[in-house]
Formats: C-alpha cells, sequence, structure tokens
C-alpha cells in the first residue's frame, strides 16, 4: 500500500489507534475503527534489512495518513512477565519513532500473539507460504484487539 502524505492535518488526539508488531526485518500493522472497538489487520512488511529508520518513516506515513491518535507497539516479554533483549529493541524503536511524530506511543503485552496469530492460520489451513505473508499482520491485529478489548473493561 502506498500512502498519500499531502494529508498534512497532523494527528487527531482522539483519532483511529495504530497496532504493531514489530519485527527485526518486518513490521505487522493494524488500526482500530474510529470508535475504538474493532481491530483490522493493514498489512505486513517486510523490509530487506534490519533498517530501524524505515521502519520508523513507514509508521508516520499510515499514523498521518489514518489520522492516528495512539500507537500501541507489541512489547515481547517471557512468561514471567520479564523483557529480554528483543523489548529493549522495541523500547529503542518507540524512542526513535516518539522523537519524530507527536503521538502517544504505549506498551501492550504481545505473550502469544505470533503464537495465536499461526494457530488460527493453520485451522484456517492457509498454506505455509500465505501464512508467511499474513502472520505479522494477524499478530497486530492481535495485539491491538487485545488492547481494545482491556481499555473497553
Amino acid at each position: 500500500m502506498v500512502y498519500n502524505l499531502e494529508r498534512k492535518n497532523s494527528y487527531k488526539k482522539d483519532g483511529r489507534i495504530l497496532g504493531l508488531d514489530v519485527g527485526d526485518k518486518s513490521l505487522g500493522v493494524a488500526i482500530s475503527d474510529i470508535s475504538g472497538k474493532i481491530a483490522t489487520g493493514l498489512e505486513g512488511v517486510k523490509f530487506s534489512k534490519s533498517s530501524m529508520k524505515e521502519k520508523v518513516e513507514y509508521v508516520k506515513k499510515v499514523a498521518v495518513y489514518h489520522k492516528v491518535g495512539k500507537i500501541v507497539m507489541g512489547l515481547p516479554v517471557n512468561l514471567k512477565g520479564e523483557e529480554g533483549h528483543q523489548a529493549e529493541k522495541i523500547h529503542r524503536f518507540a524512542e526513535d519513532l516518539s522523537s519524530q511524530i507527536s503521538i502517544p506511543v504505549v506498551f501492550f503485552d504481545e505473550r502469544f500473539s505470533s503464537v495465536a496469530a499461526e494457530k488460527v492460520l493453520k485451522e484456517a489451513k492457509v498454506s505455509l507460504n500465505k501464512r508467511k505473508k499474513v502472520r505479522d499482520k494477524l499478530a497486530a491485529t492481535i495485539i491491538l484487539q487485545n488492547y481494545l478489548d482491556t481499555k473497553c473493561i
């Protein structure tokens, strides 16, 4: 998907919520509906290298285009709830992103989101090749939907 940045009307404080599943060379993206109750997957993006700059630029474009008011980023933690090496990378990515946009970034426990995405795709009998293409998008959707469900309680 190509995002046109000519909509320079900044970010909406109470706009849609963007959900991200950030990997080393991939990015799963989901968006909430305007009411903030339903998450929909936008896309899974693969990057040729582990470039934080490319990912930040991509997220900025998506956020402007969709008039995002908040970004929810999946945070990988272990079963004990402790953050490891991958969580440090997510924090650095969030810091880089936050230094360039004025949208609040919050973290949400992403434990089992990729596992759940893989399970759903297997149960739907999606081929291995297609699963690779949509896994990140589905994981971002699961992260965002879990966040939205928690927020509504």
